[in-house]
């Protein structure tokens, strides 16, 4: 570990000059990027309690401490090689794997660390008005705690592209801080980073739905034959999980929240905006939204340039290893496939089907999250059911992309989507609604807003009252 240095980094950078100089040169863009980009009235005269990797060990990685945003020590951190590790799927099942980009593989390399590379600093964008109205100093610290880390996995994506792909991986990276989420003239490449994030219920489904699909990229990605970018990934997982828990102990908190109103109340859900706090049909809407843009970032139900990436052994399954065959070969998966208004089932060829297979296991983890909102109902007594709308649903990529089908997967007409859509995902109404709730921010320690409850523990053993964020003036 090369703490020290100007780039904090594991992977022997002062050995290499030529690497180090490019990225020492890169630096100081980014980090004008940040100011211009990162989190808005934040930059400076606040300490933030953050974690910060000193290792890739899981053991001990983290350490704790306040920092100034801009002082943040962001660096270029792989988990640990595997000795003798071949590729685990495809055609190149059992090869040793590549520690240097295959020439045929150059393009379709490039574009998979390219894109997810774009992520990273999109969210930031996205998120960089929140500080503003935060609900309490705990979230504030939470906010900026994935801001720094979809920063640190940008140094990860541009490391591979100055030290595998020469000037084409150079002038990539130049371009990862060029275009900015929602811009229409360079907007970020996948829908999801483009959508505003006005407010918090924003970002928690955000965190919960949107990086949970970067969790199922990063697993697909750790399984690549191109080892670099697989130990990169392993690593950035570490730290995605995080971002996650943000997300779902949100909800949770607003979930509760409207619970804790609704006993008091009675059941009348239209008494918990009464009260100042988030209704559970507007949270219903909310997850409708952000789940089912965040399955369009799985890329169409069937896809060539899939079976590609798997073939080659770029770009695998989640959790390869658990799978009984790793060729995906004379193998297939049903699909229901609409065509002018009726479906048939289509049996599609593994390979063509790998973001579906990708997709499936991120329903299913979802719903557990799912699953644990509507338990913290059941203990406050609350008949009340959240629920994932089907994956057909509100969509704009594949099979299934704008056509009119209700949350429950059936087709309807046009005419009827227009009248219920504001039933399915939030109204400008319902904006302005969440919106109004934000307008008084919480910035003393251990407050919290109206709309929420208190997290359950604070972070790295601190109480809930520590103040995460100190203003220096």
């Amino acid at each position: 570990m090369e703490l020290n240095e100007k780039i904090p980094n594991n992977v022997s950078l002062s050995s290499n000059r030529r690497l180090q100089r490019a990225l020492e040169h890169w630096q100081p863009r980014y980090l004008d990027w940040w100011r211009e980009m990162g989190p808005d009235g934040f930059q400076d005269h606040h300490q933030i309690y953050l974690r910060t990797a000193i290792s890739a060990d899981a053991k001990g990685w983290a350490h704790f401490d306040y920092v100034q945003l801009p002082e943040y020590r962001w660096g270029i951190f792989l988990a640990a090689p595997v000795e003798e590790r071949t590729i685990g799927f495809g055609d190149f099942l059992g090869k040793p794997v590549w520690q240097d980009v295959p020439g045929e593989f150059r393009n379709s390399l490039r574009r998979l660390i390219v894109t997810q590379g774009d992520t990273e600093p999109a969210s930031v964008e996205q998120q960089r008005e929140l500080g503003k109205i935060c609900p309490s100093l705990y979230d504030l610290r939470n906010l900026f705690q994935v801001n720094v880390e979809e920063g640190r996995h940008l140094w990860a994506m541009v490391y591979l592209l100055h030290s595998h792909f020469g000037r084409d991986g150079r002038e990539e990276a130049e371009a990862l801080l060029e275009r900015r989420s929602g811009n229409e003239d360079t907007p970020r490449i996948l829908g999801a980073f483009n959508e505003p994030i006005t407010n918090w219920l924003d970002f928690f489904m955000f965190t919960f739905f949107t990086d949970r699909d970067g969790k199922y990229q990063l697993l697909a990605l750790a399984e690549s034959g191109f080892d670099p970018l697989a130990r990169t990934t392993k690593f950035m997982l570490t730290e995605e999980a995080h971002h996650m828990f943000v997300g779902e102990t949100g909800v949770m908190r607003v979930v509760e929240r409207a619970a804790q109103l609704l006993k008091e109340m009675g059941g009348l859900s239209e008494d918990v905006r009464k009260h100042g706090a988030i209704d559970l049909p507007t949270v219903q809407k909310y997850l409708n939204f952000w789940f089912s843009v965040s399955l369009d970032l799985f890329g169409g139900e069937i896809s060539s340039n899939a079976a590609a990436y798997f073939a080659n052994g770029l770009k695998g399954r989640d959790y390869e290893e658990k799978r009984a065959e790793h060729t995906a070969l004379d193998q297939f998966y049903p699909m229901d496939v609409c065509e002018e208004g009726k479906f048939t089932k289509q049996n599609v060829p593994m390979r063509n089907a790998m973001n579906e297979v990708l997709r499936d296991g991120y329903i299913e983890d979802c719903q557990r999250g799912v699953d644990r909102w509507n338990k913290k109902l059941a203990e406050y007594g609350i008949d009340y059911q959240l629920t994932l709308p089907s994956r057909r649903f509100h969509r704009a990529i594949g099979i299934y992309a704008d056509m009119p089908f209700d949350p429950s997967g059936r087709l309807i007409s046009k005419d009827e989507w227009d009248k219920k859509k504001s039933d399915w995902v939030p109204s400008r109404a319902d904006g302005e609604y969440v919106q109004s709730l934000m307008a008084q921010p919480v910035y003393q320690a251990g407050k919290m807003a109206n709309w929420l409850a208190a997290p359950a523990r604070g972070i790295n053993g601190q109480p809930v009252e520590f103040e995460y964020v100190r203003t220096d003036a």
